[in-house]
């Protein structure tokens, strides 16, 4: 009688692992009440309360909480997964599987990035019905959807590396980063009528681009070339991704 037993080192082996991990956070942790406090809620209260008495245009307010929900919700996910499973034991389980660490951080950046993908059609939806914005440019909306989305949930993953096992020693560290990458995006205030250093700021933030994109989508002029935004999220994703893989090998390797 001939056993099989495939490749752990197979790629896919790996990828099967990596879905596996985005399963097991669908299936765990997507409905807890601080993924949904800080994914969804945080948000649109957060631009509620930056809109109430002002007089902004629809145009302005769609693509901005398209933005912002994307932002918060693909972000949320990283950050809150990995301080549960180290305060549950379940992460030391995790790590001895023959599951790689790239396969771990791939499956938690795939949980971030269907999680705000997913969630960014609800505002989208309010948008077309509650206001006459329409869309005008499909490709920009979804590229800055997609490639925002892959590219916060990099960034939640990142941010999950600190051997800390509760999550709001890392959602504190996550905001300390977050909010101010959200203040000079051009979201609640134009690129263009920014103070100089705000200007100079703004393009080390990948909502800079995101938003940018979506707000193209929505027939807005973009602030950055067309073609720019799309590459610039590509590199802040692979850049991130590398240094998720950095981190967390090396608090991994302290046996943190």
């Amino acid at each position: 009688m001939t056993v099989y037993v495939e490749n752990t080192n197979s790629w896919r082996f790996q990828l099967h692992g990596a879905l596996v991990i985005l399963k097991k956070n669908i299936v765990l942790y997507y409905l807890k009440p601080p993924v949904l406090i800080f994914g969804v809620l945080f948000p649109v209260f957060f631009f509620l309360a930056f809109k109430m008495g002002r007089p902004i245009s629809p145009e302005n307010i769609v693509p901005g909480m398209v933005a912002m929900a994307v932002w918060f919700t693909a972000s949320a996910v990283g950050p809150l997964v990995t301080p549960w499973e180290r305060r549950a034991k379940t992460y030391e389980r995790l790590i001895a599987t023959p599951v790689s660490l790239q396969a771990m951080i791939a499956g938690d950046i795939l949980s971030g990035l269907l999680f705000g993908a997913c969630l960014s059609i609800i505002p989208v939806i309010l948008g077309l019905i509650l206001t006459d914005v329409v869309i005008t440019s499909l490709l920009p909306l979804i590229g800055g959807v997609i490639l925002g989305a892959i590219s916060f949930s990099s960034l939640g993953v990142l941010l999950a590396a600190p051997p800390a096992s509760s999550p709001s020693n890392i959602m504190l560290l996550s905001n300390l980063v977050r909010l101010p990458l959200l203040f000079v995006s051009g979201i609640f205030l134009p690129i263009s009528e920014m103070p100089i250093w705000a200007r100079w700021v703004s393009p080390f933030s990948p909502l800079s681009y995101a938003g940018d994109l979506i707000a193209i989508g929505f027939g807005r002029r973009g602030y950055f070339p067309l073609w720019l935004s799309p590459l610039m999220l590509i590199v802040f994703t692979a850049v991130l991704i590398w240094g998720s893989y950095k981190f967390h090998r090396k608090w991994r390797s302290k046996g943190l």
